[in-house]
């Protein structure tokens, strides 16, 4: 991480100012698997703590593997808080899984492009849950995920870039590390705003 940190610092100040404010960022993880694409699936859009209170639910209801999510009526998932459009992704999810469309453990093995063209095929699945599990599960260095309000809000407000294409240009710079680059823009933006998430 020190590395990162350092090359990162060298490309620009404001990550220094970011460190010497609010500590070291901590770096998300989570297990692979068919349970975190679940779980970002009912991240999107909506916070980080509601989608994991839901989350929750589900799992104290039913084991949340892909037979299981696959035969839940659209009545338990609504009761479990689950919206409409939600529940029709997790089923194309579950479906993939079972029709053997989609090996989730072969990911690992996998380029973030590859990764990337394999998930996106799933309808519920874009560019903003690809790029979370590509960096809290398989450990992605290099990513920069511009779906993310979050880093959006952090880069106008520290570099007063207000353009996606622009963001998009400008952390380019940060490469080979860009991931550990939105690690601190989410840091200085959650510590901003007196905000803790367990990830």
């Amino acid at each position: 991480m020190q590395e990162a940190i350092d090359f990162l610092s060298s490309k620009n100040p404001i990550f220094l100012e970011i460190i010497e404010k609010y500590g070291l960022p901590p770096i998300p993880r989570r297990p692979p698997g068919f349970e975190t694409l679940v779980l970002l699936i009912l991240e999107q859009q909506v916070s980080i703590d509601s989608a994991k209170a839901t989350f929750l639910k589900i799992k104290a209801y039913k084991t949340c593997d892909p037979e299981n999510m696959a035969i839940l009526s659209d009545e338990e998932f609504r009761s479990l808080g689950v919206s409409r459009q939600k529940t029709k992704y997790i089923k194309i999810l579950a479906e993939a899984v079972l029709n053997k469309e989609l090996d989730i453990e072969s990911l690992a093995s996998k380029s973030a492009k590859q990764v990337r063209e394999e998930l996106i095929k799933l309808k519920g699945i874009g560019n903003w849950t690809i790029d979370i599990y590509l960096m809290f599960c398989l450990q992605e260095p290099d990513l920069i995920p511009l779906g993310d309000i979050a880093v959006i809000n952090t880069i106008k407000e520290l570099l007063d870039i207000h353009d996606k294409a622009e963001m998009e240009i400008h952390a380019e710079q940060w490469s080979p590390y860009r991931s550990y680059a939105t690690y601190l823009l989410w840091h200085y933006y959650l510590k901003k705003r007196n905000r803790t998430i367990t990830y």
